[in-house]
């Protein structure tokens, strides 16, 4: 029951992902962090199998650093979804990943961005997106709340209530939520959301 999700709004980009590392009907842990850091200015939120999530964020984060090492310069957020969206490709011909990716950045050029990348490899540029079975509820809840100069206290309280959706709809709704935003200052970890029982959805 993964849940990935993200928008743009005024000045940053923002990546929300459950915490569960879950296989078959067992739930392994609940502090898993699906949210990469890639470099300075970038974020990698994925969902899918395990194993693939774990070895494909890390290939993409160390060919980023890298591009970066070799050149002296971070690839932009659009060079790196593109090189994401490429190494999927090729894969897809080879062994395929089962990883669905929204990559966020803050580039000085032209600002915040997200991208969509599925496991079939298709990129497209958005202003909200998620992925996993928490996309049914919090696709809705940005179709009706989202606009694109939301602040970053809009944003938040727009999370909290997709969190708040998706806990009360699913048969099995992950207990935990980690936030991570980017924006002119970087790209840092911004909020856990715990489960109802052990904290209040409001507390940052």
């Amino acid at each position: 029951m993964e849940c990935v999700f993200g928008l743009v709004g005024k000045g940053f980009a923002l990546v929300v992902a459950d915490t569960s590392a879950v296989h078959s009907i067992l739930l392994h842990k609940t502090n898993e962090d699906k949210i990469m850091v890639l470099d300075s200015h970038k974020l990698m939120g994925a969902s899918g199998e395990a194993g693939d999530r774990a070895q494909f964020t890390e290939y993409i984060q160390k060919n980023v650093a890298l591009y970066q090492f070799r050149n002296g310069i971070p690839l932009t957020t659009a060079a790196a979804a593109n090189f994401t969206r490429g190494e999927l490709a090729t894969a897809l011909r080879k062994n395929p990943y089962s990883v669905n990716i929204l990559l966020a950045g803050y580039d000085k050029e032209t600002g915040p961005s997200l991208y969509y990348i599925d496991y079939i490899s298709t990129l497209h540029k958005v202003d909200k997106a998620a992925f996993g079975y928490g996309s049914y509820f919090s696709l809705s809840m940005m179709d009706r709340h989202y606009h694109s100069d939301m602040s970053l206290e809009e944003a938040v309280d727009l999370v909290d209530k997709c969190i708040i959706e998706i806990r009360s709809r699913l048969v099995i709704a992950p207990p935990n939520f980690v936030i991570k935003i980017v924006d002119q200052d970087g790209a840092r970890e911004h909020a856990w959301r715990e489960s109802i029982k052990d904290a209040p959805i409001s507390a940052a």
